[in-house]
């Protein structure tokens, strides 16, 4: 066979997906958070009355998907290129309302959780709060006792004002102000085909940043750090203190598992619950992170509620709503005990999301 006779095999194309493994399930996650956002949408504008409870509800459940999804896609977990998970991060960040805020400033600042293990922060909201209008703090008070997140919404409004705010910021203004338009025109549309297709839109997306937060709360006992600049350096460990080292990131921080008897039931947070495993592997993709968990805390198996580093929702639900307004001022995040009560005195934190660049 002479040269020219030579068959070609043409080069396999390179995997649209950074895990082979995921392909499928990224596409079936991927098309139910899209189908269950439009399909939610659709019912709240015509369904009947019941049906606009449960597109309500759906409309929640996807935009929490929307966010562990902008999550992923920031540790650029789910596709091979980092362009095209920015592209979609982008896009979950429109369906998550977080949209004000870059993709690239949402991504460096949750970066910065894991580099430096601290929440940093660029809005001292508890400074604020203290510091500021006493009519305000009455009324963030008053609707974080009925459980409205009025501490998160200040944070996601702060994303919106901080351009106007910063000359060092002055850059995102049209960016702000380009969504602002879009958003507004949304939803003067959603008013027009339906005033109570707004008005569930709004209890959805109260819902979410509900759900996002009582996770975010109580999986880490970090320290917090407030800077003008999220590329300033860390302080230096205090004297005495543990170092910021591998050892103390997975020991302040809490798998808090939606159940532990149906673990099945952590998809509905994209396994985000299996949180001391993210830490562990951070580029680990969410389908992955159960047997990660597993791998790393055998024993759990047995008993996972009396583990040290898991600590199951249900545990800490008496502690949120204990500690609902003292979390709104107090820097203590409070401590982690043992037994089946240990998460008593852990107040957890507000205003930690990974949805807010500030």
């Amino acid at each position: 066979m002479s040269k020219s006779d030579a068959i070609v095999v043409p080069a396999r194309r390179p995997s649209l997906w950074r895990h082979a493994d995921g392909a499928l399930l990224n596409t079936l996650a991927l098309g139910w958070t899209l189908s269950c956002w439009a399909g939610s949408l659709a019912l709240l504008v015509s369904g009947p009355s019941w049906l606009r409870v449960l597109g309500t509800l759906g409309l929640a459940h996807a935009l929490i998907l929307s966010a562990y999804f902008l999550h992923e896609f920031a540790h650029h977990s789910i596709f091979r290129k980092p362009a095209v998970n920015r592209r979609w991060g982008e896009a979950m960040g429109w369906l998550a309302g977080s949209a004000y805020a870059r993709f690239d400033d949402l991504r460096h600042k949750h970066m910065r959780h894991h580099v430096d293990r601290a929440d940093v922060i660029t809005f001292d909201v508890r400074r604020f709060l203290r510091e500021g209008p006493a009519w305000l703090r009455r009324l963030v008070l008053a609707c974080e006792w009925a459980h409205i997140p009025a501490v998160e919404v200040l944070m996601h409004g702060y994303v919106i004002v901080q351009p106007f705010l910063l000359d060092d910021r002055r850059d995102r203004r049209a960016r702000v102000i380009g969504v602002l338009a879009v958003r507004l025109t949304a939803f003067a549309l959603l008013a027009w085909a339906s005033p109570w297709a707004l008005l569930g839109y709004l209890v959805a997306w109260l819902l979410m940043v509900t759900a996002l937060r009582y996770a975010d709360a109580y999986q880490h006992t970090y320290e917090a750090f407030a800077t003008n600049d999220l590329h300033a350096p860390m302080p230096p460990v205090a004297d005495g203190a543990a170092p910021r080292d591998h050892a103390y990131e997975q020991h302040n921080t809490y798998s808090n598992l939606v159940s532990t008897r149906w673990p099945w039931l952590n998809l509905l947070l994209l396994n985000f619950a299996f949180h001391n495993a993210h830490h562990e592997r951070p580029v680990e993709p969410w389908h992955r992170l159960p047997a990660l968990h597993a791998a790393l805390y055998p024993e759990a198996a047995g008993d996972a509620e009396g583990h040290a580093q898991t600590l199951p929702m249900a545990r800490y639900l008496r502690s949120y709503h204990r500690h609902r307004l003292s979390r709104v001022l107090d820097d203590d995040y409070g401590a982690v005990g043992t037994g089946r009560d240990r998460a008593d005195g852990f107040r957890g934190a507000y205003g930690v999301s990974f949805l807010t660049a500030v």
